[in-house]
């Protein structure tokens, strides 16, 4: 294969020692102390390359990194070196050059055994990428002389003509040389604006990118015929490392390798092991004594530390750094943990008013009162005797904290700024389009992926290997018809165990209730329901925890069957399956307590079992309001402890320790290897990959849902979500900045299908709320008493309204309590939580008028909040304008601006072509009046009279 003189090695006069020097010194015997001396005497390559951040020249920058595996053999190491210098001696005397590496394997061979078939496979299509990417116009360098044994690496630096087309393909918006003045706000308004940014002036981050601008470059698609109009005084800056290293990824992505089976890019060679990874570097280090200013340095000091945490996110530079897809969901979750602030607010005022009013309930005070003395029926069979409804009272003071009038208020105000919040996303989305130059970008279709390429080729050669003639092939429904089958069977499997699971926890809570109760001490009958709630929410969360990382696999595992053509594609599918799997597995208990626990138990004497010996479970006499708060807070708390901070602290530093002892094993005990400084890409290569933001997106997403779904019965759910979001923006910028090797960017214009997730979370909490105050809460039956049955307008006499009486005579064969008299008395009448007719009536124990006055004011509760608050979402939605005015305003005139300056173009070039005619009109006019002694030559003077030159 021919190459050319871009893909280079280090040659040996770079190394600061000749070579021939350096192999007289190895053939008489000096040892390798005095070898580490001279070369200390040396000047120092890594220092000039700036440790890996540039070639061995100290020009050409490193734009991205592919790293592979390779076979050497300890013995042959020197020999191996030696080989390499010699090699690099040759090409640097030679134009077609071979290889870098070639000669090092051929003269090994006496040395080393002969390297198996996949290892000659994978050289062999490296040798073809590479040498394709040199003809697309990239250079390259090898380094396998690395502290990391076995391990080598190929440095790519795109050159200016490369960045320039590939730019102009991208249709990247770069700025231009024409400024223009930003819109200002005048009057009480700048006043207003002033004063805030004197305030929130100590919460500002000190980076350049994020004060405020009164000017902005013009920006417009690059293009190599125009580039008069931009500033090309740097040509090194013009474009950042971010946009190189994009734009040498869509090279990795589309340049092929044709030996295989099919046509590869970069995603099928590290899939197939043909490369181990590849990645754009980091700018530098971000720690350390002499460490140069860099823009890492800077995201780590004012935004990936803890000691930052109350300051603004430098968004800017976190965009121009990771690129605009990770700059959006930064900002969007800096957004959203803003938007909490009220939100939480509002929560503890709530919460406050329910603990100042708690000694001012009728309901739990006439609960609580003693001299009521009301006998409540067994809670199980045969174990469980007859209880009072006072030893109830710290559960029913505890629920009006969180069931009372403030929470229905609360609902609606947390529905609202739902829409409220989707608005200023969008808002906020449109004003980080314009500062980014997102404003015309539209995204154009992504290049296959290879597995799809892959299938395609198959059904191909099935078809021609048949004497088919087929056009360009492409997946249909039918060839992936068994991967859609699959993946319906499998959602409805694992919905199905998460359905199981939940139902063994209800079996563990039932039979758990009955075994406390046989407890022989007082205090052990009372707290049996609040240790069964509280054990069962543990294994829930415990549950919960496992089943999240197992169903995040299995979600990828079926998305990779039904093989999507593009990553766009496999992305939103994946996003998909997941967050439905996950989705259920955090809510199934939650909605088993709101809206079916205790509504099937059926009543004393004709209860409803399980499997013919388990009793179903019923709600504690203030109602389950109170358990759905217990079961919401310990869920979402635990989640966000364990899962979404202790597991994203500890499983990547056990990663990376994991990685760091292989590295270990596997370093050779080189003196002079292990005193060398890492070089950037050796010490980036040691680092976490990126797996992309979906597990980030989708622990907030689910955080959303705990924050707007069952908010009636959490009202603190906002305040722990903003203090869990505080720590999680500089978790995972930490995460970013130190952790994760540098993303490729990738540009988007918004957050994608997540917004649309958001919007259907928002529009399902209408309905999930007003469910809950409607059925779960006593909201209702409170209301219908104090208005239909309520003697003096007061709510005295509710809790006997909402019991219901039972002769223990009627109790079936061997379900009364084994012990009567319990209580130190015999009981004829006891009483449960229920509108039924009363046993002396003609209809005993029938459900009871009441009942149905009740049921039909929830059905109404339920249709006029739901169709109020829906109506004023959607008022909000449109009272709020997408793209602020000032916005829509400054892209207006921008687009004027870029006419002028085409208009202006045009009129340049009118006014020179005229000016070269008249030109060309006043030299024929002075060739014409020459002396007849000039006339001889006529031919000769009048070409000379038209020779000017023409310079533009």
């Amino acid at each position: 294969m021919r190459m050319n003189k871009k893909y280079s090695c280090l040659p040996a006069e770079e190394k600061g020692i000749h070579i021939i020097n350096i192999r007289a010194i190895e053939d008489i015997g000096y040892d390798q102390h005095e070898s580490t001396l001279l070369n200390s005497l040396s000047k120092n390559p890594d220092a000039d390359c700036k440790y890996g951040l540039y070639f061995r020249d100290g020009k050409r920058k490193v734009d991205y990194i592919l790293v592979y595996h390779y076979k050497k053999s300890s013995a042959g190491k020197t020999l191996t070196r030696r080989a390499q210098q010699n090699d690099a001696s040759v090409r640097g005397s030679k134009q077609d050059q071979p290889l870098p590496g070639k000669g090092v394997q051929l003269e090994m061979g006496d040395v080393e055994p002969h390297m198996d078939y996949h290892e000659d496979d994978k050289r062999f299509r490296r040798e073809e990428y590479e040498g394709n990417l040199v003809e697309a116009g990239l250079e390259l360098e090898r380094d396998e002389d690395t502290k990391i044994h076995g391990i080598g690496f190929v440095k790519i630096h795109a050159p200016w003509n490369v960045l320039c087309r590939e730019a102009e393909f991208l249709k990247l918006k770069m700025p231009t040389k024409k400024m223009y003045q930003i819109n200002q706000t005048h009057g009480l308004l700048k006043k207003i604006n002033s004063v805030i940014q004197k305030i929130t002036e100590p919460i500002q981050p000190k980076v350049a990118e994020h004060k405020p601008q009164t000017v902005k470059r013009l920006s417009y698609p690059f293009s190599r015929e125009k580039q008069h109009l931009f500033d090309l005084s740097d040509k090194d800056s013009f474009f950042d490392s971010k946009t190189r290293s994009t734009i040498v990824y869509e090279i990795l992505k589309r340049t092929t390798c044709t030996k295989a089976k099919y046509s590869m890019g970069i995603t099928s060679l590290l899939a197939n092991g043909v490369y181990s990874a590849a990645y754009p570097l980091h700018d530098g280090d971000y720690e350390g004594e002499n460490v140069e200013p860099n823009d890492r340095k800077l995201l780590c000091e004012e935004w990936a530390s803890y000691g930052v945490f109350y300051k603004y996110q430098p968004i800017d530079l976190v965009r121009k750094y990771f690129g605009e897809k990770i700059g959006l969901y930064f900002a969007w979750l800096g957004v959203y943990t803003q938007m909490l602030i009220p939100a939480s607010i509002v929560g503890i005022i709530v919460f406050l008013y329910g603990c100042a009013t708690v000694d001012e309930n009728i309901p739990s005070m006439e609960m609580c009162d003693q001299r009521n003395n009301i006998t409540m029926c067994p809670l199980c069979d045969k174990t469980c005797s007859y209880w009072k409804m006072s030893s109830a009272c710290a559960t029913a003071r505890a629920s009006h904290l969180f069931d009372n009038p403030a929470t229905v208020f609360f609902s609606v105000f947390m529905a609202l700024w739902a829409a409220t919040f989707m608005e200023h996303w969008k808002r906020k989305q449109m004003r980080l389009n314009y500062r980014w130059d997102l404003t015309g970008f539209e995204e154009e279709e992504d290049h296959p992926r290879a597995e799809y390429e892959a299938k395609v080729l198959e059904k191909s050669l099935r078809k021609e290997h048949k004497h088919k003639e087929t056009d360009k092939e492409k997946l249909t429904w039918k060839d992936r018809f068994p991967a859609y089958l699959t993946n319906f069977v499998g959602i409805i499997f694992m919905v199905g165990l998460t359905f199981a699971i939940v139902f063994g926890v209800i079996i563990y809570r039932i039979s758990t209730a009955a075994a406390l109760a046989i407890s022989s001490t007082p205090s052990g009958r009372s707290s049996v329901r609040v240790t069964v709630t509280a054990t069962a929410v543990i294994i829930n969360l415990v549950v919960i925890i496992i089943l999240d990382e197992v169903y995040g696999c299995i979600a990828r595992w079926l998305t990779q069957i039904e093989v999507p053509k593009t990553d766009k594609n496999f992305e939103e599918r994946l996003i998909f399956k997941a967050f439905l799997l996950k989705f259920v597995n955090a809510y199934t208990p939650i909605f088993y307590v709101a809206f079916f626990k205790g509504r099937f138990v059926g009543r004393p004497g004709d209860y409803v079992y399980i499997f013919h010996s388990f009793r179903m479970e019923e709600c504690a006499p203030g109602g389950c309001l109170m358990e759905l708060c217990i079961q919401l807070s310990i869920i979402m708390l635990g989640k966000q402890l364990i899962q979404n901070n202790l597991f994203e602290i500890g499983i990547p530093k056990m990663k990376k320790f994991i990685r760091y002892l292989k590295l270990k094993r596997r370093r050779s005990l080189d003196h002079e290897e292990h005193m060398k400084k890492k070089q950037r890409y050796e010490v980036d290569y040691n680092l976490e990959p990126f797996a992309g933001l979906t597990p980030e997106y989708m622990e907030m997403i689910i955080q959303f849902g705990f924050v707007t779904l069952f908010v009636a019965s959490f009202p603190l759910a906002p305040l722990f979500a903003l203090l869990n979001n505080i720590i999680e923006i500089r978790l995972d910028a930490k995460k970013f900045v130190t952790e994760l090797r540098r993303p490729v960017a990738v540009r988007a214009k918004d957050i994608g299908i997540w917004y649309n997730i958001l919007r259907g979370i928002g529009k399902l909490a209408v309905i999930i709320n007003a469910f809950v105050i409607s059925f779960t809460s006593d909201f209702i039956p409170r209301l219908v008493y104090l208005y239909m049955y309520s003697e003096n307008g007061t709510m005295h006499g509710f809790v006997n309204h909402t019991l219901s009486s039972f002769n223990v005579s009627d109790f079936q064969a061997g379900t009364a309590p084994n012990d009567p008299l319990d209580l130190g008395y015999e009981v004829q009448i006891c009483r449960y939580k229920d509108y039924r007719e009363p046993p002396w009536s003609e209809n005993k124990y029938d459900i009871s008028k009441d009942f149905w006055a009740v049921l039909a004011a929830r059905l109404a509760f339920v249709i006029v909040f739901q169709n109020l608050v829906m109506f004023m979402s959607e008022f909000v939605d449109w009272i709020i304008p997408d793209i602020p005015k000032d916005i829509s305003q400054q892209i207006h005139k921008e687009k004027v601006l870029m006419v002028e300056v085409f208009m202006r173009e045009e009129q340049g070039k009118l006014q020179m072509l005229e000016t070269w005619k008249d030109k060309d009109k006043r030299k024929g006019e002075n060739c014409n009046n020459h002396s007849p002694r000039l006339s001889r030559s006529r031919s000769g003077s009048l070409s000379s009279c038209h020779s000017y030159p023409l310079d533009v």
